[in-house]
């Protein structure tokens, strides 16, 4: 049986939150991912984590939310960000209370979209909604949070580059990318120079995803999937 929540009944779903009272709930945004990968990447590499989590640890995955705040690339072409948390955490309140009335006892609030804005309003919602001391517990979780995984968390880079890779690998055309110039030799893979549309890696963040090495992805899909169930817990 398939864990994503869209796709069951009301009788399935019932019988698996009788197994384990757990509800993942993926966020994203649609946001620039430079040419080589889709802009829906932190929603999909969420969606992802989320069903082999669930795999494990168990619990049904909600589809993910496709809206986001904070980050660098707000005026980036295909980019929809929020300006303020307001909306977003009051479509999560509300389906935090419904889950709780269904008779869910924690939800994961993991995001694949990990600017700081983003991760300070999931932490803040998380800990309101603790201190209400209700039978559903909310946790809040970033894709960036494992600080063992086999490679360094990113935007666009190869980090994010492997990881979309493991789930959709269709997606990813390392093709599209222009090779390095001359003067990108020992840059700052974080610096400003990023945000230049003449940069051959121009709004990607992190390391070369022209290194990018298909042999890597099941090694760092195991490595986080295994990270976030552990952090779910039991319950």
């Amino acid at each position: 049986m398939t864990r994503q929540l869209e796709l069951l009944r009301p009788a399935q779903i019932a019988e698996e939150i009788s197994r384990c009272a757990r509800v993942w709930l993926p966020l994203g945004t649609i946001e620039y991912h430079g040419k080589h990968l889709p802009v829906g990447l932190d929603g999909l590499q969420a969606h992802g984590l989320c069903l082999d989590a669930a795999e494990i640890a168990g619990g049904l995955v909600y589809p993910p939310l496709w809206w986001g705040i904070g980050g660098g690339h707000a005026r980036y072409q295909w980019t929809v960000m929020m300006s303020e948390a307001t909306e977003i955490s009051s479509i999560l309140r509300h389906t935090l209370a419904r889950l709780q009335d269904f008779g869910v006892r924690q939800a994961v609030l993991f995001t694949g979209h990990f600017a700081d804005e983003q991760l300070a309003m999931i932490a803040q919602l998380a800990d309101t909604w603790n201190a209400q001391n209700g039978p559903l517990h909310a946790l809040a979780l970033g894709v960036n949070g494992n600080t063992e995984a086999p490679l360094p968390p990113d935007h666009a880079g190869r980090f994010e580059t492997t990881l979309l890779a493991a789930y959709h690998p269709q997606a990813v055309d390392i093709s599209l990318l222009p090779p390095p110039q001359p003067d990108e030799a020992g840059e700052d893979p974080f610096g400003p120079q990023r945000h230049a549309l003449s940069h051959s890696l121009h709004g990607i963040f992190g390391a070369d995803p022209r290194g990018y090495a298909p042999e890597d992805t099941a090694i760092l899909r195991g490595a986080m999937a295994t990270w976030l169930a552990a952090r779910a817990g039991t319950i």
